[in-house]
């Protein structure tokens, strides 16, 4: 089976706005460009991009030049509603066509932390994801002193698979299928 072209644009939450990274927003972001966030009505929320950020964008990119098109599980920007203010990502790492599954990842910048924003990113992607069903699974993993994201994981009903060095490795099954 093969993920399609994405249909929609953006996803939309109560306080947040969901919208896919392309190759050309992701290059222009790691070159101090920021005119594509002024064309989408956009901001640099305080301190984005962060380190985090910086680091993730050529894998973002690495993962979207394998697919004609974004299909949605690739990676996506989260955006304050009522500032339109980028203040993290999420998404996955691509469409894992032998297993049928997608990898969850996901980061907000420091100064949005413990707000919810997170929860309610992972709770939107999800539903989104499950929609579709060629995905049969969800995996993720956090560094096992990542309080933070164990916490969002078991929420989410993740099911701890193993743990191997430093990290917990998660799934989560499509109720759907």
């Amino acid at each position: 089976m093969k993920a399609n072209k994405l249909k929609i644009d953006r996803l939309v939450t109560e306080r947040l706005i969901l919208i896919p990274y392309t190759i050309d927003l992701c290059r222009n972001i790691l070159n101090s460009d920021y005119r594509d966030l002024e064309i989408l009505n956009l901001k640099k929320g305080k301190n984005w991009p962060d380190a985090d950020v910086l680091d993730t964008l050529p894998r973002i990119i690495n993962n979207l030049k394998k697919v004609e098109c974004p299909t949605g599980y690739e990676s996506w920007m989260i955006i304050k509603k009522d500032t339109s203010e980028v203040i993290g990502d999420l998404g996955f790492k691509g469409f894992n066509n032998e297993e049928e599954n997608i990898d969850l990842g996901y980061g907000i910048i420091k100064e949005e932390r413990r707000k919810g924003y997170a929860e309610e990113a992972v709770n939107k992607i999800i539903k989104w994801a499950f929609t579709n069903e060629i995905i049969k699974e969800i995996t993720a993993n956090c560094l096992t002193e990542n309080v933070s994201s164990i916490n969002l994981l078991n929420k989410f009903n993740f099911r701890q698979i193993k743990t191997e060095d430093d990290l917990i490795y998660w799934n989560l099954v499509n109720p759907n299928n």
